[in-house]
C-alpha cells in the first residue's frame, strides 16, 4: 500500500495531463460524473485494503512457515516473483470473467463506458477478498510476503498506463512481450470478438500461451454489453451482488445455486 499511496500524486498529475491533451484533440475520453464514480470505488477500495492488507500479510507470513521451497536470491528472488505474480493474475484475471461469484466485484472495473486513467482506478471494494483466493498457495511455495506485497505493487501500478486511448500500438517486439494500451484496450471492449480477450497485466505472451490474445484491429466500444447507466457509487459497487443474492434465494436446490455462482455470468461484458 504505501508504493501505491506515493502513486497516487504522481496518477493524478498523469490524469490532468491525460485529460488536457484528449481536450486539445477533441476527443471525449472522460466524463465528470462517470470520473467520479471511478474516485468513488478507488475511495472504498483503499478504505477496505486498509482494513484487510495487514490481515492478508500475516496469513502469507503464517503460511510462509510451511514453505516447500526457500528462495533466497535476492534481486532475482524479486523478478521470479513479479513473474509468478503476473502467471497467478492471468488466472485470477480469467476467472474473474468466467465465474459469476467472481465478476461480482471485478465487473465494477468495466463498468465505465470510458477508457482513460481514471478507470484504471476504477476498483471494486470487494476485490481485495477474490484477489485474497487465488494468491495465498504463493508464500507455500516459499515467496516472501513482503516481496509479495511489493511486487504487487509494482505490477498494479505497470497496469495503470495500459488504461489510455493516448498511446498507439508500439513497437513490434514491444507489443509481442508485454501488455500495451492497445492490448488491453481490446480487453475493456464490449465488441463481441473482444470480450473476455486480454487478461494478462505484464506480458501479453500468456495471452498468447493460453488462447485468450486477441489484437486491436476495429475501433472498441467500451463498457458492458448490459451498462449499469449510473453513477451511484453504491449501485456501482454492488448491483451485480444484489442480483446474485436474489438468484440465489430464488434457487431450488443447493446444485442450482453452485451453478449460479461458478458458472460464466449471464450478461457477460
Amino acid at each position: 500500500m504505501d508504493t501505491l499511496t506515493l502513486a497516487l500524486p504522481i496518477f493524478g498529475i498523469l490524469m490532468v495531463a491525460e485529460a488536457i491533451i484528449s481536450k486539445i484533440k477533441q476527443d471525449q475520453v472522460y466524463s465528470p460524473k462517470d470520473f467520479m464514480g471511478s474516485m468513488s470505488q478507488l475511495a472504498m477500495n483503499i478504505l477496505i485494503k486498509l482494513l484487510i492488507d495487514s490481515v492478508i500479510i500475516g496469513f502469507h507470513f503464517f503460511l510462509y512457515q510451511f514453505r516447500i521451497f526457500d528462495l533466497n536470491l535476492g534481486v532475482i528472488n524479486w523478478l521470479i516473483t513479479l513473474l509468478a505474480l503476473d502467471f497467478t493474475f492471468y488466472w485470477y484475471h480469467r476467472a474473474s470473467h468466467r465465474s459469476r461469484i467472481l465478476w461480482c466485484a471485478h465487473v465494477v472495473h468495466h463498468s465505465s463506458k470510458y477508457l482513460n486513467l481514471g478507470t484504471a482506478l476504477r476498483q471494486s471494494p470487494t476485490g481485495p477478498f477474490t484477489r485474497a483466493l487465488f494468491y495465498w498457495p504463493l508464500p507455500l511455495l516459499g515467496f516472501h510476503p513482503l516481496v509479495i506485497a511489493g511486487a504487487g505493487a509494482i505490477a498494479t501500478i505497470y497496469g495503470f498506463w495500459t488504461h489510455t486511448q493516448l498511446i498507439d500500438k508500439l513497437w513490434k517486439p514491444l507489443e509481442f512481450v508485454f501488455v500495451t494500451p492497445s492490448h488491453h484496450r481490446v480487453h475493456h471492449g464490449s465488441n463481441l470478438e473482444y470480450v473476455d480477450k486480454n487478461y494478462s497485466n505484464l506480458l501479453i505472451i500468456w495471452d498468447r500461451i493460453f488462447g485468450t490474445f486477441a489484437e486491436e484491429k476495429r475501433p472498441i466500444q467500451y463498457g458492458l454489453i448490459k451498462n449499469i447507466e449510473t453513477f451511484n457509487p453504491l449501485k456501482i459497487a454492488f448491483t451485480e451482488w444484489v442480483k446474485l443474492v436474489k438468484t440465489i434465494v430464488a434457487a431450488k436446490s443447493k446444485i442450482t445455486i453452485w451453478r449460479y455462482c461458478l458458472e460464466p455470468p449471464n450478461t457477460l461484458r
